[in-house]
C-alpha cells in the first residue's frame, strides 16, 4: 500500500479538523489520532474533550507533544494517522528549545523528514492539521514572530513533501496541491 501525506491548513474554527477527521474516516478503519496539545488549563481541557467527542469510536489515540516520529515507529503499517495539530507541535518544540537548548527548527525538520519517510516506507496515510498563522498582522513581539515564522517554514516543508494540500475556509476545503 502506497503512503500518502496530506496537509490541511485553516484558521481558527475554519473546519479544518472536522474536514481532516472525515477524510481520515473515509480512508480506512485502522486509525490513529496523534494529539500534540497538552491540557494545561480548563479551557484547553474542554477543547481536548470536544475533539475526543468529535472522533467518537474507532480511533486509537496517542498524546505526544514532541516525538511524533517515535509514535509512528510503533504504529502498525498501513494505519491512517491524523496529527492534530502542527501549531501545537511547533509551540511545544519552542518550549523544548527554551528548556533544553535543542534547536526547535532543526528538531522539527528532522521529525518531519522521519514522518515523511515512515509514510512512504510503511504505507501510512497521514493527515497533518495546522493553523494558517501567517495571514494576519505582524506580531508585535519577537517570540510571536518566531512562532509565526517557524510555523510558516514547517508548512512550506510539509507542503513540498505532501501529496495533497488543502486550505479550509468557513468549512469549505480548497485544494491547493
Amino acid at each position: 500500500m502506497a503512503g500518502q501525506l496530506i496537509l490541511v491548513l485553516g484558521g481558527t474554527r475554519s473546519g479544518k479538523s472536522i474536514y481532516a477527521l472525515r477524510r481520515a474516516e473515509a480512508m480506512g478503519d485502522h486509525r490513529l489520532y496523534i494529539a500534540t496539545a497538552e491540557a494545561r488549563d480548563d479551557e484547553m481541557m474542554a477543547r481536548i474533550e470536544q475533539h475526543r467527542k468529535q472522533r467518537g469510536e474507532g480511533w486509537r489515540a496517542a498524546e505526544e507533544p514532541l516525538d511524533v516520529a517515535g509514535v509512528l515507529e510503533v504504529t502498525e503499517e498501513g494505519t491512517v494517522v491524523l496529527l492534530d495539530c502542527l501549531t501545537f507541535w511547533v509551540a511545544n518544540a519552542m518550549a523544548m528549545e527554551v528548556n533544553s537548548g535543542i534547536d526547535s527548527k532543526a528538531f522539527l525538520q528532522g521529525q518531519i523528514r522521519n514522518v515523511h519517510t515512515a509514510t512512504q516506507d510503511r504505507g501510512f496515510r497521514i493527515l497533518i492539521v495546522s493553523n494558517e498563522v501567517g495571514m494576519g498582522i505582524v506580531p508585535d513581539n519577537a517570540l510571536a514572530r518566531k512562532f509565526r515564522d517557524l510555523v510558516g517554514d514547517m508548512h512550506q516543508m510539509i507542503a513540498e513533501l505532501a501529496d495533497e494540500v488543502y486550505l479550509v475556509v468557513a468549512g469549505l476545503p480548497q485544494k491547493l496541491k
